[in-house]
């Protein structure tokens, strides 16, 4: 029985820093977190390329420490490098998942035409930072400054400031308001308003 208790400390030390490396990933994106067996899936895969990067650091430190002593390599400095680099690790692709910046690499080189963004509605409003009108049920629109949006276009809600209802053409500021919540599943349409102000 002490046997299995070991092992089983042992796959765990081995297993968390890819499940943290996966939990800080979803913790920093606005992806919809996929099905459990997915997650473990990416979780295991997150595993193996910390476990790659702490071998490499491994190797590096032990040549290194034949010319400068660093002290001994044992389990819990390797589990504590693991660790740190796994937040790293999940930090880094939530970075690049939130900014699309690997993916414009890759679609300019050819090989997809993707983008990082969890969806067309999450990219717009990641890319445009502009006034916006929204189109409400009963022909009503609303002009205004997005200062916060939902991730997913069927909930959530627009937190709107310097907000006005547009009527007939003409521009009815809401006085004495500071901002407007506005549920995202009443808006049929979003527009995204030229930068006339620069």
């Amino acid at each position: 029985m002490e046997n299995l208790a070991s092992d089983l400390v042992q796959i765990l030390r081995y297993l968390l820093p890819g499940f943290l490396a996966a939990w800080v990933f979803y913790g920093f994106t606005s992806f919809v977190k996929p099905s459990q067996f997915e997650r473990v899936v990416q979780a295991l895969i997150f595993t193996l390329i910390v476990q790659v990067v702490v071998y490499i650091y491994r190797a590096t430190v032990i040549s290194i420490s034949e010319y400068w002593t660093f002290g001994s390599w044992d389990r819990d400095i390797e589990l504590v490098v693991s660790v740190a680099i796994a937040a790293i690790l999940g930090f880094t692709f939530s970075y690049f998942s939130n900014n699309d910046k690997f993916h414009s690499v890759v679609r300019k080189i050819g090989a997809s035409k993707e983008t990082s963004y969890p969806s067309e509605w999450y990219g717009e409003f990641s890319n445009r930072v502009t006034y916006i009108v929204l189109h409400l049920d009963g022909e009503r629109r609303l002009y205004g400054w997005p200062k916060e949006w939902p991730s997913n276009s069927e909930k959530g809600h627009f937190s709107i400031e310097q907000a006005s209802w547009l009527v007939d053409g003409e521009e009815i500021p809401i006085t004495g308001v500071e901002t407007i919540l506005i549920p995202a599943k009443d808006v049929r349409m979003v527009e995204f308003m030229e930068k006339t102000w620069e």
